[in-house]
């Protein structure tokens, strides 16, 4: 039988799982809402990649790669941080096997990455294993923007992480959309043009975010500001803010890399053409399977 190998994106919210031969060539995916979150504990982890194999009918004898939340101290198995002084590129000579007996010998975590700048300390996990597709695919120099809960700014010379800064983009706005004074605005479309150009350009001021975001709530109960644009100008503004924050670290003309879903990504290039700054799109689901090739040993 050809070569296969499962890679498994295992995130706090979400699972993906690729079935990968030897040449690159997706022989299945899946992809649930099981995840960490949702398994329900450490020790129903076993049971859930039980399932996952079950269901995209791969063989008990293909290898298993597993990256992101998964080796959290919350996931299955704890794994340690890389130190970012180890290239992307070098990623699967440190995989760490899965101790679970029922797996032994055939269950792989990719390890995160921590970084330092001084007494700054950074960490991410599962984001490296799209670094390491987007270098396999030829991105190995540049700044890699991965957009979501957690949004990472990444600056790679030769696959080495010379810069790591994270912004809590998703994660803030999914919590003012579910409550707070803000919340009970925040019901319109985030993609809205009108409204996401709006915020865009507040932050483009580099005012205070907790002041913008006020001003948000001020100007509907005001009625200066219709409460449809709400959302839209909350998503601009932390965005924005990442774009404010990051781009006078990014040369001129050098532009960004962004790996991300296409209603997500489309907001990005948007606050990047805002920014003046060039910008690439890199499809997610291309660069994880890019990086699963890689782990064939």
């Amino acid at each position: 039988m050809d070569k296969q190998i499962l890679a498994v994106d295992w995130g706090t919210s979400n699972r993906r799982a690729y079935l990968i031969n030897q040449q690159g060539q997706c022989l299945a995916e899946h992809e649930d809402g099981l995840g960490l979150l949702a398994v329900g504990g450490r020790e129903h982890f076993s049971a859930a990649l039980a399932q996952l194999c079950q269901s995209m009918g791969v063989d008990a004898q293909v290898p298993v790669v597993m990256s992101g939340m998964v080796g959290s101290a919350s996931g299955w198995q704890e794994v340690d941080y890389l130190d970012s002084s180890v290239p992307v590129q070098h990623l699967p000579a440190h995989l760490v096997a899965l101790q679970d007996a029922a797996w032994a010998g055939r269950c792989q975590i990719v390890p995160g990455y921590r970084y330092r700048s001084g007494a700054a300390v950074d960490v991410m996990r599962g984001e490296e294993t799209q670094l390491l597709g987007a270098v396999a695919l030829g991105h190995r120099d540049g700044w890699l923007v991965l957009p979501g809960t957690h949004s990472k700014w990444v600056l790679l010379r030769d696959g080495l992480i010379q810069s790591l800064s994270t912004y809590m983009t998703g994660e803030l706005f999914a919590m003012l959309s579910s409550g707070g004074t803000l919340s009970a605005m925040m019901k319109g479309d985030p993609a809205d043009a009108e409204g996401y150009a709006v915020g865009l350009q507040q932050a483009t001021l580099g005012e205070p975010l907790s002041n913008t975001l006020f001003r948000v709530r001020a100007g509907v109960v005001a009625r200066a500001a219709p409460a449809q644009q709400a959302a839209a100008v909350v998503s601009g503004l932390l965005i924005g803010a990442e774009f404010a924050a990051a781009a006078h670290s990014v040369a001129a003309g050098a532009g960004i890399t962004v790996i991300g879903s296409p209603a997500l990504a489309q907001r990005y290039a948007q606050a990047a053409s805002h920014f003046d700054l060039p910008c690439t799109v890199l499809d997610p689901h291309r660069v994880f399977r890019a990086a699963a090739q890689q782990f064939f040993p």
